[in-house]
């Protein structure tokens, strides 16, 4: 006699091989100072592929905002009110890319899809970052400026924020050191690199900004290509409450103390470095009399890349090695600020092109250290993108008020009164980790 069966509900779709589930129970239980399931094509790859998707993206904050937009301010609107147009243009991107990265994070954190929950914004971002450099190009008006440079801001911050949370989410907390040295090889790489390259497009700018949109759309791309993550298809989505979302905004000293303190040391330290970087082309011109600055940059870009290089390859594994972190923060906050003395008691560019190799070393200690450090101090995996968002706040924040900061020092002061500022910054940063008790 033969039975027949009765209709089965149809199973509900979730994970069921084993490295699924244990990524669904990462996020849903672990904090940032947890190991994170292995990555699917290993350790190995992921920290070989960080280095160029870091560089497509850097490049492009090195070359537009330092040498590019500078550029393109000036000869649109002219040489007399250069320093405040800057400051206008600058000040509004940064001031949206502060907004754009937390926003960004929580949208990736929620995501759920079969690619997991980066990949989707890593190209979207990249993709839609192409677009708004080409439409920087165009732009004619201070207006047009402003919108497409804040488009531009917006949508690679759109990348950049999930791709920032590869290292909580896949690595290892005895290998976050050395994807941190990597991940700021080619961050700083691309910064000073964008430099370099920039100044060949100083009378191509058109040409630049395409260049460059298209270099970033190919290196994320095969970035994601290259190091799968898992699906995230399968995990529950918590209700999304606004007034939660705003509060994150506010990183709560009494809450949790390790994650402010690390937040405002990089505050401090960003906040003086980009109040002289930031200014670079007219502290040349202006400052040190270099009447063709496009010919001095790359040189400046490859003395800045000895020191990071130098710094970071070492600090990064040793801190691995040691299994200490805060002393190394410590140390390039110091080295940073103390390297502006030189062009503020030496006004020479000597002693730019000496400071720039100091100040490489300190900021290429801090990249290689800090990140690893800020990853351990997260609160939660459901939330990495977000927080570290929240984080880079620390980062993009001065580049908001440095702009208009230092631009009102220079027109009170003059180009001299950057120094004093920085070095003051700089030092209170360094002093700023010891609090951190989570974090050796």
């Amino acid at each position: 006699m033969t039975m027949s069966s009765a209709p089965q509900p149809a199973a509900e779709s979730r994970p069921d091989d084993p490295e699924s589930l244990e990524a669904a129970a990462f996020v849903e239980e672990a904090a940032g100072n947890e190991d994170p399931p292995a990555p699917i094509t290993g350790v190995g790859r992921l920290l070989g592929w960080i280095i160029p998707a870091n560089l497509g993206i850097f490049l492009i904050w090195g070359a537009v905002p330092g040498i590019l937009l500078p550029r393109q301010v000036e000869l649109t609107f002219g040489s007399a009110d250069k320093v405040a147009n800057l400051a206008i243009v600058m000040t509004i991107g940064a001031f949206c890319a502060m907004i754009a990265q937390p926003i960004a994070g929580q949208i990736s954190d929620r995501t759920r899809s079969r690619f997991g929950r980066r990949a989707p914004w890593i190209f979207l971002g990249a993709l839609a970052g192409g677009l708004s450099l080409v439409g920087l190009a165009f732009a004619d008006s201070l207006v047009g400026v402003v919108i497409a440079w804040t488009l531009v801001q917006i949508t690679y911050n759109f990348a950049q924020g999930p791709l920032s949370a590869v290292m909580p989410d896949r690595v290892p907390l005895k290998r976050r050191g050395t994807f941190a040295a990597l991940s700021g090889i080619g961050l700083m790489v691309g910064a000073l690199g964008g430099q370099v390259v920039g100044s060949m497009f100083y009378d191509s700018l058109t040409a630049g900004y395409f260049t460059f949109a298209a270099i970033a759309i190919v290196v994320l791309t095969l970035f994601i290509v290259f190091n799968p993550d898992h699906s995230s298809k399968d995990l529950p989505v918590e209700p999304f409450k606004l007034g939660d979302f705003l509060r994150t905004f506010w990183v709560n000293p009494v809450k949790h103390p390790d994650f402010f303190w690390a937040f405002t040391g990089r505050l401090l330290l960003y906040t003086g470095y980009f109040a002289v970087t930031g200014y670079q082309l007219f502290l040349l011109t202006d400052y040190f009399g270099v009447e063709r600055p496009q010919d001095v940059i790359p040189l400046l870009g490859l003395i800045s890349l000895a020191g990071i290089l130098i710094a970071t390859v070492v600090s990064g594994p040793l801190s691995d090695k040691l299994g200490r972190r805060k002393i190394f923060v410590f140390a390039s906050s110091v080295v940073t600020g103390l390297a502006f003395l030189l062009p503020w008691v030496w006004p020479d560019v000597t002693a730019w092109m000496i400071m720039i190799f100091i100040s490489g070393l300190g900021f290429g200690m801090f990249q290689a250290v800090d990140t690893a450090l800020m990853s351990e101090v997260l609160p939660s995996a459901k939330s990495f993108a977000k927080d570290l968002g929240v984080v880079n706040i620390a980062a993009t924040l001065p580049q908001t008020l440095a702009p208009g900061v230092a631009g009102a020092i220079v027109l009170a002061f003059g180009f001299a009164g950057l120094f004093p500022v920085a070095i003051v910054l700089s030092v209170l940063g360094a002093f700023a980790v010891w609090p951190i008790r989570a974090v050796r």
